[in-house]
């Protein structure tokens, strides 16, 4: 039983340290929509890394399309898309394509930003997709079918 609970606990730990993000570098999406809400503060520079499908129905207002950060074109995109961005200016990544722990878009865009030198980068948990953790609860959103 013992060594059960070892094994259990052991593979836990090796899936939380293959994030290449700390704790204070997750966003959730409730933060994130105060955040933009608030027109005093300047607002973070907002990506999406995911699949343009997704980008084009729906997205969080003001964000930039960056291409998807599981291929290397999109990552090529997303190199041009920062190319003017301050590197200590705050940078969100989301993606929303599915549950959060499968997502293949989010880690290696947020390793390119990292190796770029950027010093503000931050991802938004989206536990299940961006529509049930996003749209779904009511926050901002713009796009072809945005209402």
């Amino acid at each position: 039983m013992v060594s059960r609970i070892a094994i259990l606990f052991s593979t836990v730990l090796c899936a939380q340290q293959m994030d290449p993000w700390t704790a204070s570098q997750v966003i959730h999406s409730e933060d994130l929509a105060r955040q933009l809400g608030n027109k005093q503060a300047s607002p973070p520079v907002v990506f999406h890394v995911g699949f343009a499908q997704g980008y084009k129905n729906k997205h969080v207002p003001g964000s930039v399309y960056a291409g998807p950060g599981s291929k290397e074109a999109g990552l090529e995109e997303l190199k041009k898309a920062v190319a003017d961005v301050p590197k200590d200016r705050q940078i969100v990544l989301y993606c929303g394509c599915c549950p959060w722990d499968h997502c293949p878009n989010m880690k290696p865009a947020f390793k390119l930003l990292q190796s770029m030198g950027f010093k503000q980068v931050k991802v938004v948990e989206i536990p299940e997709n961006f529509k049930k953790d996003w749209i779904d609860k009511g926050f901002p959103v713009e796009g072809a079918t945005a209402q």
